[in-house]
């Protein structure tokens, strides 16, 4: 009964407007849904041992497996281990919506020399809600906070979101300063007060 009230009053409300103006406010309220569903995800550290960061950790592997054009192992890759990703020698970010594990991002410290952004992956279900750019801000200000003045990053040519990502951000390209296997590109940015 409350369903069918419901329906008749969207139908009221929708009836005096043009097909253009129905396509609007149907834009318009996935929109606010979009905005409403982004502002309930949470960006934390949490130990990458935990299931969660596991499950982002795999699922970033088995992308990279799927989109490289030879496939990807971690083994041939620069490791980023448990003990560089915990306190004090890094940290891994997750971030989740409904409990559930969405995305993640790690931070390599170096002493002196630049900190390293690392595992930064995203769930196809969320992309295009801002993810990417709260886990990178986010790397970038735990990054500050830990006296750190310039982060790099590498990646692979495949990965263009990430690339527009990066570049969008203020990273710049310059020549490469890792080994890195699957990478194509090399990017780094002066953090504010750097």
């Amino acid at each position: 009964m409350l369903e069918r009230r419901a329906d008749e009053l969207a139908t009221s409300l929708l009836a005096p407007l043009g097909a253009t103006q129905r396509a609007r406010l149907v834009a318009a309220i996935a929109d606010v849904e979009r905005l409403l569903t982004a502002s309930i995800i949470d960006v934390s550290p949490i130990d990458p041992a935990h299931p969660n960061a596991r499950h982002c950790l795999h699922a970033y592997f088995s992308e990279l497996d799927r989109r490289f054009d030879t496939g990807f192992d971690p083994a041939l890759s620069i490791p980023a281990d448990n003990e560089e990703l915990r306190p004090p020698a890094g940290l891994f970010l997750v971030a989740t919506l409904h409990a559930k594990p969405i995305g993640s991002g790690a931070l390599k410290f170096r002493d002196k020399a630049p900190a390293e952004i690392k595992r930064m992956w995203v769930d196809e279900s969320v992309r295009g809600l801002g993810v990417g750019r709260r886990l990178l801000n986010e790397l970038e200000d735990q990054a500050s906070k830990h006296g750190v003045r310039t982060v790099r990053l590498e990646t692979n040519k495949t990965l263009v979101e990430a690339i527009r990502l990066y570049r969008s951000a203020g990273y710049v390209e310059v020549a490469a300063f890792s080994d890195e296997p699957y990478a194509h590109h090399w990017f780094e940015k002066q953090l504010p007060g750097g």
